[in-house]
């Protein structure tokens, strides 16, 4: 077998993972299941993750990594809240959502197998904390370039606006229209911006630094 470097045999592994949870689903996404889609013995494939809870946190860190990439690319952070949420939510939706049913399912399927498989479950809360700590900071990026202030802590503007996603991901998934899911998701970006802009006076009583 030709050598590999080590970080891109990793993101192999990763990539392979993603295609057996896809397929698969979680419970049946064995260590040797991945290691026969990214074409490597299962000892190599146990070196670099030495539990299946391992090579979960690694596909959850991927997924918000991407996350990351699309909500960076989707607006420029210096004009301000409102652009960066109306155009990240776009964004995100016509990139990760739209025509990628099998990576939302993945991810569904990884938060209820970590909370229903003892000695998991904190994978579940990691999971939910690392998508909120990215669309707060992303938040608090656009905040901040424009010099704007934000009625709520940023921490909790990014767990509403996770739940909304969360909420319009999972009909979508169940019952896919994309007319009545473009509506709901404009309707998310108003109700997010109501919190934003509470009132004049909350807002003079918050810094864009605060996050939680």
């Amino acid at each position: 077998m030709a050598y590999v470097e080590a970080a891109l045999r990793r993101r192999q592994m990763v990539a392979a993972a993603r295609s057996v949870l896809a397929r698969d689903g979680v419970a049946r996404a064995t260590l040797r299941a991945v290691a026969g889609e990214a074409g490597v013995p299962l000892g190599t494939m146990q070196y670099a993750f030495r539990s299946k809870e391992q090579l979960l946190r690694a596909v959850i860190e991927d997924v918000v990594e991407e996350i990351a990439e699309v909500l960076q690319e989707s607006a420029e952070l210096n004009h301000g809240l409102e652009h960066a949420i109306r155009q990240g939510l776009k964004s995100f939706w016509a990139r990760l959502v739209a025509d990628q049913a099998d990576l939302q399912l993945i991810q569904y399927e990884l938060t209820i197998y970590a909370l229903r498989t003892q000695g998991h479950e904190n994978l579940a809360r990691w999971q939910y904390e690392r998508y909120c700590s990215i669309v707060a900071a992303w938040c608090q990026e656009a905040a901040h370039n424009a010099g704007e202030t934000c009625a709520v802590p940023f921490a909790q503007l990014a767990r509403v606006m996770v739940a909304g996603m969360d909420g319009l991901i999972l009909q979508h998934v169940c019952d896919p229209n994309d007319a009545r899911s473009r509506e709901d998701l404009d309707a998310l970006g108003n109700m997010v911006l109501s919190l934003v802009n509470a009132s004049p006076d909350q807002r003079s009583r918050r810094a864009p630094s605060r996050t939680d």
